[in-house]
């Protein structure tokens, strides 16, 4: 039976709900199976989440006669207020776990298609069929820091990172923030040096207005978009000199347009010239001088 339009809705669809990467991705699932049906339909975003795209609030329910919920648990007011809203509509709900089959939530819809509950043998989500892409987004290693007071008013550390954290936020990358700082007591950071390492040689780039972002990066042989955040220049733009490497920008040239240009450098001959690095003996100027030093 084909109906005249669907509507996909889930806890993706709520203005306060959430979209989680099973949600979206079991979303999809079902809409290949909703397309391969040559079933018309749209899809109900939260405006929290896709702004300017269709919501339960902007939507004229006249307009379908088959709601489809997919995916999260069926339970709680707002999956309820759906069967007001579509009265009209035969409703289905399709890889949801039911937690109270009796609750309004559950019962107001004509047919449910679980994936588990009391009862019932549990079958895999709807994202368990999806395959990740053959080639996946790249995975940015943000080292960023809003601190480094002693440079008074040279300070540029808030608007540079407001800028390259708003320009990244825009693109289609995977996101890793990091944190240089060690600490034994924090499970969220890395205790040693050698778990910063593992982290940083899983990314494909890392963007930093720190210089241990930018040394630490290249060691593993990850090329770098470094920003050096104080006014005129400083140990960031002054490391970068020393390694030799190019991919540095002045805070007082920070704009879209400069961060593109890099970022196409880091993913095309920057890479070449990081993995060089990494491979090279490393520069260890200062620790001869230590060892002259040491033996005045």
């Amino acid at each position: 039976m084909t109906f005249r339009r669907a509507l996909l809705t889930g806890w993706f669809s709520f203005a306060d709900g959430e979209a989680t990467a099973g949600d979206v991705l079991a979303l999809r699932r079902a809409e290949q199976v909703v397309r391969q049906a040559s079933q018309p339909y749209d899809v109900a975003w939260s405006p929290a989440f896709r702004p300017g795209e269709l919501s339960l609030e902007t939507v004229r329910p006249q307009r379908y006669d088959l709601l489809v919920f997919v995916c999260g648990p069926l339970h709680g007011p707002q999956v309820a207020a759906l069967h007001e809203q579509f009265a009209h509509c035969r409703r289905i709900a399709v890889g949801v776990s039911v937690i109270d089959p009796h609750s309004p939530a559950v019962r107001g819809f004509d047919q449910v298609i679980a994936r588990d509950g009391p009862s019932l043998t549990a079958r895999p989500d709807l994202s368990a069929a999806t395959r990740p892409p053959q080639e996946p987004p790249p995975v940015v290693a943000t080292v960023l820091t809003a601190g480094q007071h002693e440079y008074g008013d040279q300070r540029r550390h808030d608007e540079t990172v407001r800028r390259v954290t708003a320009w990244l936020g825009a693109h289609d990358c995977a996101r890793l923030p990091l944190e240089t700082r060690l600490d034994t007591r924090d499970w969220r950071l890395c205790a040693t040096p050698e778990q910063l390492d593992a982290l940083l040689r899983r990314a494909d780039v890392v963007v930093t207005n720190r210089l241990h972002g930018l040394v630490l990066g290249l060691r593993s042989g990850v090329p770098v978009v470094a920003v050096d955040p104080v006014a005129g220049g400083a140990k960031v733009s002054a490391q970068a000199r020393a390694l030799g490497w190019p991919a540095v920008i002045p805070a007082e040239r920070l704009d879209g347009e400069t961060l593109q240009h890099w970022w196409d450098w880091v993913r095309g001959e920057g890479r070449g010239r990081a993995a060089a690095y990494a491979a090279g003996a490393p520069p260890d100027p200062l620790a001869q001088e230590l060892r002259t030093a040491l033996a005045r």
